[in-house]
C-alpha cells in the first residue's frame, strides 16, 4: 500500500498497529477511536451468566467479529501503549488523539487506565454520560460514563468558542447498530467539528462511524478495522451516506482496502 493514494478516504482491512507502522511521519490532523476495551477479560463481566436485561439483543453480548476481546491484561495495555505511540507518530505539531475509554472496577479494585495513558500527553479528561449501562455486582455504583482522553501535541488548539462546550457531555449510547460498541454520531460530530482538521483516523474504526462523519462535514478520513465484516458494514453505510450528502466532487472508486 502507497501512502496517500491506498489510504485516504479508504476503509483499511487490517490489524491497526500493522497499519499504522507503515504510514508516514506527521501525516495526520486528527485522530478519533475507541478501542475494543477488553471487556471479556472483566472479572465483573454480567453478561457471561445471561443476565443481559434490555442488552439480552445487543451485539455487544455476542462479541466482536474477528477479535475476542479477552487479552491478559498487562499484554492489552503494553499493546494500547503502542497504538497510542504509533498515533502521536502519525499526528502533525498541532493535531490530537481523541482516545474514548472506559474505567472499570476489576478483581475489586478501580482500573482507570493509567497504565494505558501514563506519561502521554493528556491535556484534558472528557467525561461522556451515557445515560446507561448494566451493573450486577451489589460492590459499586453502576458505571454511567467513559472518559475520552484528549492527548495533543503542543500547537494544538480548538475551533473558536468550541472551549464552551465543556468537559462533560452527555450522548445516548447507539442501540441499533450491528457492532458491539458503536459511536454516537452526535460525539463524533462534536469532537470533528471543535477542529480544524483536515485528514481523521480511525484505526479501530469498527462501523465507520468516525468515516461518515468525516465525510459529512468535508473531511477526508483513513479508517483501520480488522474485522472484514465491519469493513463492509462501514463501506454499505459510507455509500448510503455518500448518496444523501451534498459532499462535491468524485467519490474514490473503492472505500474499502486489504492491507498487505
Amino acid at each position: 500500500m502507497v501512502f496517500p493514494d491506498d489510504y485516504i478516504n479508504k476503509i483499511v482491512c487490517g490489524d491497526s498497529l500493522t497499519v499504522m507502522r507503515q504510514m508516514p511521519d506527521e501525516c495526520l490532523d486528527l485522530v478519533v477511536t475507541s478501542p475494543p476495551y477488553n471487556l471479556k477479560n472483566s472479572t465483573g463481566n454480567g453478561m457471561k451468566d445471561g443476565r443481559g436485561g434490555k442488552w439480552a439483543g445487543a451485539a455487544l453480548v455476542n462479541g466482536y467479529s474477528h477479535y475476542d476481546d479477552n487479552m491478559p491484561h498487562d499484554e492489552y495495555a503494553i499493546w494500547q501503549r503502542n497504538c497510542l505511540n504509533e498515533m502521536l507518530r502519525l499526528i502533525k505539531n498541532d493535531g490530537a488523539i481523541f482516545y474514548n475509554h472506559k474505567w472499570r472496577v476489576q478483581a475489586g479494585l478501580l482500573q482507570d487506565r493509567q497504565d494505558i495513558v501514563s506519561g502521554l500527553p493528556v491535556r484534558q479528561i472528557i467525561i461522556w454520560r451515557r445515560k446507561g449501562g448494566l451493573n450486577f455486582n451489589p460492590g459499586y455504583f453502576l458505571p454511567t460514563y467513559e472518559v475520552i482522553y484528549m492527548i495533543v501535541k503542543p500547537d494544538f488548539k480548538l475551533t473558536p468558542k468550541a472551549n464552551a462546550c465543556g468537559d462533560v457531555w452527555e450522548f445516548t449510547q447507539e442501540m441499533k447498530n450491528e457492532h458491539p460498541a458503536p459511536f454516537p454520531v452526535a460525539l463524533i460530530e462534536r469532537i470533528i467539528s471543535s477542529t480544524n482538521a483536515k485528514l481523521i483516523l480511525d484505526p479501530f474504526s469498527g462501523s465507520g462511524t468516525t468515516a461518515v462523519v468525516s465525510m459529512g462535514l468535508k473531511r477526508n478520513y483513513i479508517g483501520i478495522e480488522l474485522s472484514p465484516d465491519y469493513c463492509k458494514l462501514s463501506e454499505e453505510r459510507l455509500s448510503r451516506n455518500a448518496i444523501r450528502s451534498e459532499v462535491t466532487g468524485p467519490r474514490p472508486q473503492s472505500l474499502f482496502m486489504v492491507a498487505k
